[in-house]
């Protein structure tokens, strides 16, 4: 038989046996695996939003599974899975490829169960994340530019030692692990209008959606992916899964290239759509949880949040799920940077003066009146080519918005000044 033909009966086959788990599987499976994490993971409250729910006219909630142990909900399914492996399975060890935050779901939960647990985690993946995986006891293997490259060295790494394999999201009893927090959710708030979820590969999303339907079908869930990374979305669109040429995004945590097959059927049964976000939404959504919050969450955590302008309703009751708060302060602090900048809350221009007493004062005094905050200044003479009588001035100033920037521009102008917008 011709490989292709073999290859070809090889996915039907496949294609089939996920139909069949997900048509067979009931809401008593996700009571069980609530059951089995009772005492283990933490039952995050609902927090109201007056700012989100203004934002969008709807009525707003979120759900902060950023403070969960380990600063995420991949505990969940993480613990589901590995409390269930036999007693010849946890001796085998498990190992699994995580771009951070199902590392330390695993790397806790086999903690917990007394397994060894080894990580393969992108070679990019932010420090905050290899430490706080390496800290719960796992071994970490650095490996790759993405998870796709981490994912496959894992499978080497399995064949070789016999580890059992936990997938972070493609697994029936992960997906269910993750679908507890709709439970949460609607015991919460009874009648929820909406659920936004984040996807990566589609493990949080299928549980979520497969919960919510289950238990309330008039719930809708929606699924929330960056544009750079919506493997999802392409995958239901073209009604089979399908791998993207890149996953480029500030959410780390959802830079996924392909998605899960099995999470492919369960989102194409019980997802009722997927809207995509961009870099700058996903960013200002980081900004304005910690303004208004005071909740620090990671790119992939904010993705609900950067959906809720997007929303085709208002007068509804949203919960937006904050999936993950583990993020390093490097990284925040450039996200920050760019969400001021695209808010009109950073200005930075040039502008060249002539090289005599008073300019520097001058234009200061300019500012002054226009209320903008000066936080760094570069005076230097050799930046002007054609003339050395004169020095280039460059600026940094804090500004409450575009049209707060446009009055210091028009200022600047009307004394004579010439500038030119770096940022």
């Amino acid at each position: 038989m011709p490989e292709e033909k073999k290859s070809s009966e090889k996915a039907a086959a496949a294609e089939r046996s996920n139909k069949a788990i997900v048509e067979s599987t009931t809401i008593a499976d996700v009571y069980r695996a609530a059951k089995q994490l009772e005492g283990v993971a933490r039952k995050t409250r609902l927090i109201h939003s007056d700012y989100f729910s203004e934002l969008c006219h709807n009525d707003v909630y979120l759900k902060p599974e950023n403070l969960q142990h380990t600063g995420a909900f991949k505990l969940r399914g993480a613990y589901n899975k590995i409390s269930q492996l036999t007693p010849e399975e946890r001796a085998k060890g498990v190992i699994t490829a995580s771009a951070g935050n199902h590392a330390q779901g695993v790397a806790y939960a086999a903690q917990k169960l007394g397994v060894k647990a080894v990580i393969c985690m992108p070679a990019t993946t932010p420090i905050l994340k290899v430490e706080g995986t390496r800290a719960l006891g796992a071994e970490v293997v650095l490996y790759g530019d993405g998870f796709d490259d981490a994912y496959a060295h894992s499978l080497e790494l399995q064949k070789k030692y016999g580890y059992v394999y936990i997938h972070p999201f493609n697994d029936l009893q992960v997906l269910l692990g993750q679908g507890t927090t709709a439970l949460e959710i609607i015991d919460a708030l009874k009648d929820v209008d909406a659920i936004l979820c984040p996807i990566g590969g589609g493990g949080f999303a299928s549980g979520v959606a497969l919960a919510t339907k289950l238990v309330n079908p008039n719930v809708k869930v929606i699924g929330v992916e960056p544009e750079n990374a919506a493997c999802m979305k392409a995958a239901l669109a073209a009604g089979k899964v399908v791998t993207l040429p890149t996953a480029d995004t500030v959410a780390d945590g959802c830079a996924v290239k392909t998605a899960g097959t099995l999470t492919f059927e369960f989102c194409r049964k019980y997802l009722d759509d997927i809207i995509t976000v961009s870099e700058i939404d996903i960013m200002n959504a980081l900004l304005s949880l910690i303004e208004k919050h005071k909740l620090v969450a990671e790119g992939a955590g904010v993705l609900s949040l950067a959906a809720l302008s997007k929303l085709p309703f208002t007068g509804k009751k949203v919960v937006s799920i904050v999936s993950g708060g583990n993020i390093d302060i490097s990284t925040i602090s450039a996200l920050i940077d760019k969400a001021l900048i695209a808010r009109g809350r950073v200005f930075c221009f040039a502008v060249q003066l002539p090289d005599k007493p008073g300019q520097l004062l001058n234009v200061s005094r300019i500012l002054a009146e226009e209320n903008a905050n000066v936080i760094k200044l570069d005076h230097d003479q050799t930046k002007v080519t054609d003339s050395f009588k004169k020095v280039v001035l460059t600026v940094t100033v804090e500004t409450h918005n575009e049209q707060h920037i446009q009055h210091i521009v028009e200022a600047l102008n009307k004394n004579g000044y010439e500038i030119q917008k770096i940022y």
